[in-house]
């Protein structure tokens, strides 16, 4: 019987390290002990949670879809166990300047429009799929950095508020969130941007397992969770790092979107 749970993240930044650290440090100390890989893209970790070198995997949303479809053609199931509390519910947008004279999503036809990673869901795959259920094609203008991470690395997301601010993109994609954060770094400066479009709410992240893993030390996994508390000094910092205050029983609902986003955007060539 396995008695240590491997974990899985893809390496996206370095404080990765510290955040595995501390949370396998914590869940040794309580019972579950847990090693971790890093992986560079998400498709390696897809590969490996599907051929069972890893217990668990720390996915993307799509990543999540990845594995669903790959568990599936080998006749398992995936389970998204937990995700964070601030994985839910998560909108992007669609922004012109507030000078523009663009006011409806019907105005970006033929527009140029900023967009994140070409495998970011947030900043290019959601959005632009609700441009296209406007029947709006637009020229997607793709600052792809760090492609693999899924849009973990918001450099591109950052790049294309960039290219907005300057002018030589008519409309940029990101999440709601970071529209706030560009303006308060000065990468949008002036006047906020104006939202022309805005994304049905969606899910962001899921640890994944798959039905045929270490079902005992995974649902002692996932109790641990739950019982983590944002008040402890000890888990505080890493709380802090990975940006959230409680773990919640993983959902799968809030993938569906993007996984029509992901069919559409292919059959209309925007991705």
């Amino acid at each position: 019987m396995k008695s240590v749970l491997t974990l899985g993240a893809v390496a996206y930044e370095p404080r990765v390290v510290t955040i595995w650290d501390g949370l396998s440090h914590w869940l040794h100390q309580r019972g579950v002990p847990t090693e971790y890989v890093l992986y560079q893209t998400y498709e390696q970790q897809v590969a490996a949670l599907l051929d069972g070198h890893i217990d668990i995997a720390w996915n993307s949303p799509l990543a999540w879809l990845e594995t669903e479809r790959g568990a599936l053609a080998r006749g398992r199931q995936a389970r998204a166990i937990a995700m964070r509390d601030s994985d839910r519910d998560l909108r992007s947008v669609v922004v012109v300047r507030s000078d523009s004279s663009l006011t409806t999503p019907e105005d970006l036809r033929g527009k140029r429009v900023g967009v994140g990673a070409t495998d970011s869901p947030q900043a290019t795959i959601l959005p632009l799929y609700e441009l296209l259920k406007a029947d709006v094609m637009p020229v997607p203008v793709c600052f792809d950095v760090a492609t693999g991470r899924h849009g973990d690395v918001i450099e591109g997301e950052r790049a294309a508020a960039q290219a907005l601010a300057n002018g030589s993109v008519e409309a940029a994609c990101m999440m709601d969130s970071n529209l706030l954060l560009f303006a308060l770094e000065g990468v949008l400066p002036g006047s906020m941007p104006r939202v022309v479009a805005q994304t049905e709410p969606y899910d962001c992240r899921c640890f994944t397992a798959l039905d045929n893993g270490p079902t005992a030390l995974i649902s002692q996994f996932q109790d641990r969770l739950m019982e983590m508390d944002y008040n402890d000094p000890e888990l505080r910092a890493v709380f802090d790092l990975e940006g959230l205050r409680a773990w919640k029983p993983g959902r799968t609902s809030g993938f569906a979107t993007l996984q029509h986003a992901v069919e559409a955007l292919r059959a209309a060539s925007l991705v």
